[in-house]
């Protein structure tokens, strides 16, 4: 059974992740739930208003004390260290994740892409190449496994655009935003520049597209039973972006989630036929055919 503090953390911070996750074997479930409890409460202190600096260093010395051997006596914490230990995870990879949760309290703009990506490895990138370990993927995975974990962080970036401005951050490169002639996320800027506001969300998205279709050729390292839920994530973020590519003024009113129904629904497909590759958007295929 898994236990109610990362039951109740997973639920609360991801609807996608939390109801993906429920179709994983019971091992692996409970590996995933403890692994979910430990990165999100790490992301919570960043992203709090105002942010908690003091609650996140205490986090980062607890785990540095925890996997030195001295038990922190916080339940997430210590049960991360160990599934750490029993998965084999890289120290860097944990070092490189707390790296970047770190620098979301104090960095605020990327002015390159090659910034952004930097940034997207330790937030990203390295959940994708643990989650490669919970599963016992090969190594030959391990690269699509960083390309899906970072198609995933960008959409959340394109997704909460307007919250992150309200955090003062953002995360798209100030270089290319620049070229479509926009200076801020503010709302009366976008709806001032609609042309060059749909543009560059739409170019975001494409870019998404193409790390997702270079992460899903991973799909076939993944056993079936663990690829249903790692598809129906997948699936549930393209769904996404395709609601904010068809109208990219969604962001400014809500924040763009799928239904728990839609979900399920996604789910029972992926069942069916898991290895069914998800077919590019009807306008992306149009501008292929161009």
């Amino acid at each position: 059974m898994i236990n109610k503090t990362f039951y109740s953390i997973f639920q609360q911070g991801s609807r996608t992740y939390f109801y993906s996750s429920l179709f994983f074997p019971t091992h692996v479930k409970q590996d995933v739930f403890q692994f979910y409890g430990f990165v999100r409460k790490a992301d919570n202190f960043v992203d709090y208003i105002p942010q908690d600096n003091p609650g996140f260093q205490k986090l980062k010395a607890n785990y540095y004390q925890a996997r030195d051997g001295n038990p922190s006596e916080d339940i997430v914490i210590d049960s991360f260290v160990n599934l750490s230990k029993k998965k084999g995870f890289e120290d860097a990879w944990v070092d490189a994740f707390l790296s970047a949760m770190e620098q979301d309290l104090t960095k605020r703009t990327y002015e390159t892409l090659r910034e952004t990506i930097d940034y997207m490895y330790g937030s990203a990138e390295v959940i994708g190449l643990m989650m490669a370990k919970i599963m016992s993927l090969p190594k030959e995975s391990y690269v699509f496994s960083r390309y899906l974990g970072r198609a995933m962080q960008y959409i959340n970036f394109i997704r909460d655009i307007a919250e992150d401005y309200k955090l003062g951050r953002i995360y798209f490169p100030l270089e290319e935003m620049k070229h479509h002639g926009l200076y801020t996320f503010q709302y009366e800027e976008a709806r001032s520049k609609p042309e060059a506001f749909t543009s560059f969300i739409r170019q975001q998205i494409e870019r998404y597209y193409r790390w997702q279709e270079i992460a899903q050729k991973g799909y076939q390292y993944i056993p079936k039973r663990y690829l249903i839920s790692v598809k129906t994530a997948a699936d549930m973020y393209q769904w996404t972006a395709e609601q904010i590519y068809k109208n990219p003024f969604i962001i400014y009113e809500w924040k763009v989630k799928p239904l728990v129904s839609t979900i399920l629904s996604t789910m029972l497909k992926n069942m069916i036929d898991p290895k069914k590759e998800k077919n590019y958007p009807w306008f992306l295929l149009q501008e292929k055919s161009l």
